[in-house]
């Protein structure tokens, strides 16, 4: 009989199998960080989608006043773990530009998020 015919060895059989445990160990690991990264790059983009929101509601309040700007103030807002501060400029004069600043905190895994989205409109 010759070394091709007896097949493989217990050597090269427990080497494959070290081989096979190690890649399926990374991969089970990259799979838990991809779908922890999946779940806050969601929350990230709810987060942006409610401070655009926000901006957008106080651009219609600011433009559909009589003189413009007129009623806009800031406040705080708190929702499904989000909170929204928002600040509005006060110029020296009605007809002068205002700018509206949206803060929004939300909770991430170790830690708290801060995105802030600022915008101006030009009241006349």
């Amino acid at each position: 009989m010759t070394r091709s015919d007896q097949g493989f060895t217990i050597v090269e059989v427990l080497v494959a199998v070290l081989v096979l445990t190690v890649g399926v160990t990374a991969l089970v690991g990259s799979a838990g960080i991809v779908t922890r990264m999946i779940g806050q790059g969601r929350r990230t983009t709810q987060v942006a989608q409610r401070a655009e929101r926000r901006l957008e509601i106080l651009r219609q309040t600011a433009l559909s006043a009589t003189p413009q700007c007129t009623g806009l103030t800031g406040g705080t807002s708190t929702s499904g773990g989000i909170t929204e501060t928002w600040t509005v400029t006060t110029p020296v004069t009605p007809a002068q530009t205002r700018v509206l600043q949206v803060i929004v905190r939300y909770a991430r895994v170790r830690s708290t998020g801060v995105d802030t989205l600022a915008t101006s409109i030009r009241c006349n």
